[in-house]
C-alpha cells in the first residue's frame, strides 16, 4: 500500500472498448488527486469501484486499507461521496433529506450542514422537485462534506453550478486540503483541477495515459505571445530570425515560446516590438500537446 488510496490494475471490460482497463494509481493522504478525461472515458466506471457498487473484472482498490468490494460499507462511514448523477428522495425537503442522510451515518449534530447550506446559498426549506439542477447540486455537495469525512470522492462536483457558486466550492476544497482531507476529484472541468490538484492523472478510452506532478505540468505551459510592430519591413526581420512566428497580418505575429521567456521578450523589443500580448495554455490544450490527438 502507498497511500489512502490504493488502485492495482483494476480492468472492467463492458465490450465493444467500454469500461476501464488496467488502472493503477494512488493517492496520498493530504492530497487533492485530479482525475481528468473526457465524457465517457471511464472516469465514473472507476469511482464506482472505489465506492464499492462494482466489482472489477481484475485488479483490487483499497481505501486506507480496506478492500473497496469486501469492506465498502465500513469505508462509506467516514467517506463524503457526490455522485455525477444525483438521486434525491424528491418528495422532501433539502433540510429533511440532509437530516435523513445524517441519520444514516449516525451523525448527530447539523451545525456544518447549516454552515455549508448558508455557504452555497442554498435554501432548504423548498422541496427537492422543485430544484433546478444547479440547487440539487448544492444538496449533493453539502451531503458530501457535512460529516467532516477523512476523504473525499467528488465525481463532476460542480456540475450545474454558476461561476460564483463554482468558486465558492474551489475555496471549501482548498479549506478541506489544509485541513488534511484526502481528495479525489474526477472532471472535465479544468479550472477546478488546475487550483487546486496536487497531482493530476489523465484517463483516455479507459486506460491511465499518465499521472503527473500539477506543478510539473504547469511549469509546462507554452505561452503564445502576439507581437505588434510598427513598421512591417521589422515584423519581417523578426519572423525570419531564431524564434518560430506566425504571420497574422503586417504588422502583427504569433510566437509560442516554453520555459524561459526573458530571452525572447529581450529580443523582441530590440526587434522594435511595440506591443506584447501574452495568452498562457490552458490544461487541455498542454494534455494535447502532452499526449497527442483530440484526447476523445
Amino acid at each position: 500500500m502507498m497511500g489512502m488510496i490504493d488502485v492495482f490494475h483494476i480492468t472492467k471490460d463492458y465490450g465493444c472498448q467500454r469500461g476501464i482497463f488496467d488502472v493503477s494509481f494512488y493517492v496520498e493522504e493530504g492530497e487533492v488527486f485530479g482525475f481528468l478525461g473526457p465524457n465517457g472515458a471511464g472516469k465514473t466506471t472507476m469511482i464506482r469501484h472505489l465506492m464499492g457498487f462494482v466489482r472489477a473484472d481484475m485488479g483490487e482498490c483499497f481505501i486506507n486499507g480496506k478492500n473497496c468490494w469486501d469492506e465498502a460499507s465500513l469505508i462509506q462511514k467516514k467517506l463524503g461521496y457526490l455522485p455525477g448523477e444525483l438521486t434525491l428522495l424528491e418528495y422532501m425537503t433539502a433540510w429533511d433529506f440532509l437530516k435523513f442522510a445524517a441519520q444514516m451515518r449516525g451523525q448527530k449534530s447539523m451545525r456544518r450542514a447549516e454552515g455549508l447550506a448558508e455557504r452555497f446559498e442554498l435554501d432548504v426549506s423548498q422541496k427537492i422537485r422543485r430544484m433546478s439542477k444547479g440547487t440539487k447540486q448544492k444538496v449533493g455537495l453539502v451531503c458530501a462534506f457535512m460529516h467532516n469525512p477523512d476523504v473525499l470522492i467528488l465525481d463532476e462536483p460542480t456540475s450545474g453550478l454558476d461561476p460564483l457558486m463554482q468558486g465558492r466550492f474551489v475555496e471549501l476544497l482548498l479549506e478541506e486540503k489544509d485541513m488534511g482531507k484526502t481528495i479525489f476529484l474526477s472532471s472535465h472541468m479544468l479550472d477546478e483541477i488546475e487550483k487546486t490538484a496536487d497531482r493530476i492523472g489523465i484517463l483516455r478510452e479507459g486506460r491511465l495515459a499518465a499521472v503527473e506532478d500539477a506543478a510539473k505540468l504547469r511549469s509546462s505551459y507554452q505561452k503564445t505571445y502576439l507581437l505588434t510592430f510598427e513598421h512591417p519591413a521589422a515584423a519581417n526581420a523578426f519572423q525570419k530570425g531564431v524564434y518560430a512566428c506566425t504571420r497574422i497580418d503586417a504588422l502583427h505575429l504569433s510566437a509560442r515560446v516554453q520555459g524561459s521567456v526573458s530571452e525572447f521578450l529581450q529580443a523582441a523589443g530590440q526587434a522594435g516590438a511595440s506591443a506584447i500580448d501574452v495568452k498562457t495554455e490552458s490544461l487541455e490544450e498542454l494534455f494535447m500537446h502532452y499526449y497527442g490527438g483530440t484526447g476523445q
